[in-house]
């Protein structure tokens, strides 16, 4: 089985798949499987989506605000520019993502994915200890968190740099002045986070469609 060309230019993540013995049936002979050569999911979820209904419409609900489709484009956006201009994101990095679910974790989520990173979704209440089990593994470039949740980040010494969101600080994510990436078939887009107790962490990887 062989999966077409990589838009990777970091190929850490094909470099790592298991052997091909290995890997489930690729089947994408039902309806609705046929993608084309070149994807962005992040763009397929919210550019395709409101360019058919609007901006308009709600989508992420906390108890304290509501974004619209439009919000969580232009912060994004925003952030997908952070990680590339600032930081000199390519397409295949590895960005480990470390706080609770709400609307900024959300973006940067979608950011990285724009960026042709590959969000590594880490549990907010690992410590100090997992997190670097678990970027042993999947070997980020950079780290965005939640600023509630940076104690730990730091005292795990990943030696990466680090965007907070949510806080004070000049150089927040979340501050308004401070392109994206399209994968291929059979890129990665995200070994999801791992749940329960986190031993020995083993992020999910599964081969995208072959060409």
């Amino acid at each position: 089985m062989e999966l077409s060309p990589s838009a990777h230019i970091d190929t850490f993540c094909r470099d790592n798949l298991p052997p091909a013995e290995l890997w489930p049936d690729l089947r994408f002979d039902l309806g609705g499987l046929s993608y084309p050569d070149r994807l962005n999911c992040a763009e397929a979820l919210l550019d395709t989506i409101i360019a058919k209904f609007g901006p308009d419409r709600p989508c992420l609900r906390t108890p304290t605000e509501t974004w619209t489709y439009g919000d969580l484009l232009r912060h994004t956006n925003q952030a997908a520019r952070v990680l590339t201009e600032d930081f000199g994101l390519v397409p295949g990095n590895r960005v480990l993502l470390r706080g609770p679910n709400n609307p900024w974790l959300i973006a940067s989520w979608f950011a990285v994915i724009k960026a042709g990173g590959v969000a590594v979704t880490t549990m907010a209440l690992l410590r100090a200890g997992e997190i670097i089990a678990l970027a042993g593994i999947t070997r980020p470039s950079l780290a965005i968190c939640d600023h509630r949740f940076a104690a730990e980040l730091e005292a795990a010494n990943l030696g990466i740099p680090a965007v907070l969101y949510g806080g004070d600080a000049g150089d927040d994510l979340v501050r308004p002045d401070l392109g994206h990436h399209r994968q291929a078939q059979g890129n990665h887009a995200l070994p999801p986070r791992c749940a329960g107790h986190p031993g020995h962490l083993r992020p999910a990887r599964a081969p995208g469609k072959p060409g």
